[in-house]
């Protein structure tokens, strides 16, 4: 079942993007975890699955799903995440590629789990279909995605940072809400998934001070390596559009809702 360290150019671009900052994002990601868990409980996930993650990040999930004693294995894009997953979740077998061209056989996991990382590929229906590939007949992928627009404080900062992602184009339509509810559903099942159920959780980022929101914010997707010179203009720009979200204590509470479906292979 181990992987290859490969990854197509596809996925170098954003490997490389997600990799430039790569422990500010990861202190972000830990604050991840209750979506993690919310998975893990809504799965059963424990002793005796094998579950592979997509986009696995720093490998916060992947800890989560091994100390509930599943064998987890993660593929990312960024060579720099994946060691830092690697230090995290030594017994895992994390791996460097694209989640559009998984190097692992045909079924083989009982769960592939997806968090904020499908929508990342080049073709959506096309990483699915990977997904589904991998997984056990009667497995289970989960995809975990942004809560409908305006349940999402964070929804604030995507004017600021969209115009350094990769490929931006102001002329193009805006992206799908893909938290609508029966969007999901039409990519899952156009992949040869089939929809299982659909759930939402809602938690909050906690940042303590400017420094720290900033940091985490500009980490995410390598906005602030992209911006280059205008970083400080961008960091500015955040810290205002993110003023109605600031404690007392001058740090900042940002609720935001998160969209799943669980689709079987």
């Amino acid at each position: 079942m181990a992987a290859t360290d490969a990854v197509d150019t596809k996925a170098e671009r954003w490997g490389r993007r997600w990799g430039s900052r790569a422990e500010a994002w990861a202190a972000t990601e830990e604050q991840q975890l209750p979506t993690y868990e919310a998975a893990i409980e809504r799965l059963g996930i424990g002793a005796g699955h094998v579950v592979l993650e997509v986009g696995c990040g720093s490998g916060v999930f992947l800890r989560a799903a091994a100390d509930r004693g599943a064998d987890v294995s993660g593929i990312d894009s960024s060579e720099r995440l994946v060691a830092l997953a690697r230090a995290r979740v030594p017994e895992a077998d994390v791996a460097v590629g694209d989640l559009q061209e998984l190097p692992y056989e045909d079924r083989t996991f009982d769960v592939v789990a997806g968090f904020n990382s499908f929508f990342f590929a080049a073709d959506m229906v096309a990483a699915l279909g990977e997904a589904r590939r991998v997984a056990k007949p009667g497995g289970s992928v989960v995809i975990q995605v942004w809560g409908r627009h305006g349940t999402c404080d964070l929804d604030a900062i995507k004017p600021i940072v969209r115009p350094f992602f990769p490929g931006y184009d102001p002329n193009a339509p805006p992206p799908p809400d893909l938290g609508e509810p029966g969007l999901l559903e039409q990519l899952v099942s156009a992949a040869g998934l089939t929809p299982k159920e659909a759930f939402d959780v809602s938690w909050p980022y906690v940042y303590e001070d400017d420094d720290e929101l900033t940091g985490g914010l500009l980490a995410a997707g390598g906005v602030g390596e992209a911006a280059g010179d205008r970083e400080p203009e961008v960091r500015r720009a955040l810290i205002d559009v993110l003023a109605p979200y600031r404690t007392a204590d001058g740090g900042y509470r940002l609720e935001n809702a998160w969209h799943f479906v669980v689709a079987t292979a």
